[in-house]
């Protein structure tokens, strides 16, 4: 029975990857000058209504919580998850992880006005609804596009739209620099994200374009998507060049398959914190962008590339990031952030959980 059930579990875990809502938000009813209320539609098609803005907003993925750092939101959440503690000040908020995702009793425990779900936590959003509170859950983000959409569409629902224009527009500019610096390389190395366990990120994910915006090639995008289990015999025929790791996978490289390829035996690797690889928001993209580059082109990249917020106009209320640039050294953290305790969890790292948690059943005698 108990090893039926971790089959099932297995299958579970397939059928949510594969099941990635896409699409975004509708636009809201109202003219787009921030006002309340406000309706807009979510990935579950559900219309959500907002009467007033929101002074209390819980998250129940990093991602949103990051979103609301960078748009001058902060001080509206109340909850966040464990895996967003790297952001200034979230030691103040109220945990409301659970052991997988979040807890509905702790999220009911900071009475929201308002719950930010993004697609990873697509599994909590009925019973948090059927707790009597607001949850907008947002679609996958599998592109920088989408990244920009989910920004814009945070900052209507909770009142920061000026904000969100910004923290886009700083977005964006750092992406159009990168994008100068590899613009002319033709000869792109083979790439490879490895999650642990034969797990690989593949196409129609976020991280195949980061990937590709740094001037990579995501090798496992070729045949495969989402986050599919390959075999050692496919990893080493992939024989990608260059290994992105975190501080989570920071010696896959010495390890079989990957010691076999190209990427293992020139042990080229290239070193961004987990936040920033696996976080679907503003932030990620310019810090994972930055740092990347500059380990992959030192040649080309020139830290004077890097536009800083003060480039743009800051939300007067609030600034939402440091105007430093992002550390390209080994991914140390920026002076916003603290040491993250955990991976971001999005479908990736729920697949890392998942298989953490599979491990542990066997070891009891599954």
């Amino acid at each position: 029975m108990r090893r039926l059930s971790l089959a099932c579990l297995c299958i579970l875990l397939v059928g949510s990857l594969a099941a990635v809502t896409p699409a975004g938000a509708t636009a809201p009813t109202q003219a787009d000058d921030c006002s309340f209320p406000v309706t807009m539609t979510d990935a579950t098609g559900t219309e959500v209504t907002i009467e007033e803005r929101p002074e209390r907003i819980t998250t129940t993925n990093p991602s949103a919580a990051q979103t609301m750092w960078e748009i001058g939101g902060r001080s509206q959440v109340v909850g966040l998850t464990q895996y967003a503690s790297y952001l200034d000040g979230a030691a103040n908020r109220t945990n409301v992880s659970a052991s997988f995702g979040v807890s509905v009793e702790r999220v009911v425990g900071t009475e929201p006005d308002l719950v930010l779900a993004p697609n990873a936590s697509a599994g909590d959003v009925a019973p948090l609804r059927q707790a009597g509170l607001t949850v907008y859950h947002f679609p996958a983000a599998t592109t920088i596009d989408d990244i920009r959409a989910k920004t814009t569409t945070t900052g209507r629902l909770t009142g920061n739209c000026e904000g969100a224009t910004e923290a886009n527009a700083w977005m964006d500019a750092n992406v159009d620099a990168v994008r100068q610096v590899t613009a002319a390389v033709e000869d792109r190395p083979a790439a490879l994200y490895p999650l642990g366990g034969g797990y690989v990120a593949a196409g129609n994910t976020f991280v195949t374009s980061l990937i590709e915006l740094v001037g990579a090639e995501n090798v496992a995008a070729r045949n495969h998507t989402q986050y599919p289990q390959l075999s050692d015999e496919v990893i080493l025929q992939l024989d990608p060049d260059v290994l992105f790791v975190t501080e989570n996978t920071a010696t896959i490289a010495e390890t079989e398959p990957y010691a076999s390829t190209t990427a293992g035996e020139t042990n080229s690797t290239v070193s961004v914190r987990v936040q920033d690889i696996n976080q679907p928001a503003p932030r990620s993209v310019v810090w994972f962008a930055h740092n990347a580059t500059a380990q992959l082109y030192p040649d080309r990249y020139d830290g004077d590339s890097y536009v800083p917020r003060s480039a743009v106009a800051l939300t007067p209320t609030e600034t939402a990031t440091t105007q430093t640039a992002p550390s390209t050294t080994n991914a140390t953290p920026d002076r916003t952030t603290t040491d993250a305790s955990g991976p971001g969890f999005t479908a990736v790292t729920a697949l890392v959980a998942l298989l953490a948690l599979i491990g542990t059943l066997r070891r009891r005698g599954a």
